[in-house]
């Protein structure tokens, strides 16, 4: 296990987030953001229809909007480079943590690509003539794509194990605010 300075990687993505929903929140507060999507007009009722409520510092408001985005920064570049600097076994070897991160992104596409595939294989096409019926089956045999869907499936679930596991012991060199 990983000596502890900073946060473990799942505390990293958690406190993220937080600095995501933070972040929208006070966009949400600024007058520039509510300003978007609606139509211009040249009527001074519609310039004046709002302004900063009492107690808003719209200054303020800014400077922490900065500072946040500051160290959002910061600590998504703490956790790329762990994700680049710790490893994980994956089979019969060991990938980092970023390039688990792609294979499991890859293996999702792959299992929705395969779901949709046998969807399509679990049904042949007929095509009804004057005297008889054609009957076109599907491309790839519905046992076929159900068995790679199965792989793919259980292939997923081992690198999203192996990864959530890597979460609780690999850690950040970040400190956050509140320890």
């Amino acid at each position: 296990m990983a000596e502890r300075n900073g946060l473990f990687v799942y505390e990293a993505l958690e406190l993220r987030s937080e600095y995501d929903g933070r972040l929208q929140t006070l966009r949400a507060c600024l007058p520039e953001s509510r300003a978007v999507g609606r139509t211009w007009s040249l009527s001074r009722a519609d310039a004046d229809a709002s302004r900063p409520a009492e107690g808003v510092d719209l200054s303020a408001l800014r400077a922490e909007l900065r500072t946040l985005e500051y160290k959002r920064h910061k600590l998504n570049t703490a956790i790329q480079r762990a994700n680049f600097a710790s490893s994980v076994r994956v089979g019969d070897g060991e990938v980092s943590l970023s390039e688990a991160l792609d294979l499991r992104k890859a293996a999702k596409e792959r299992v929705g690509e395969l779901s949709t595939q046998l969807a399509g294989s679990s049904a042949a096409k007929v095509i009804h003539k004057e005297d008889r019926d054609i009957v076109e089956e599907p491309e790839t045999p519905f046992l076929v794509v159900r068995d790679e869907l199965n792989k793919a499936r259980l292939e997923f679930r081992r690198l999203n194990r192996a990864l959530r596991k890597a979460s609780f012991e690999v850690s950040v060199e970040f400190a956050d605010e509140t320890t």
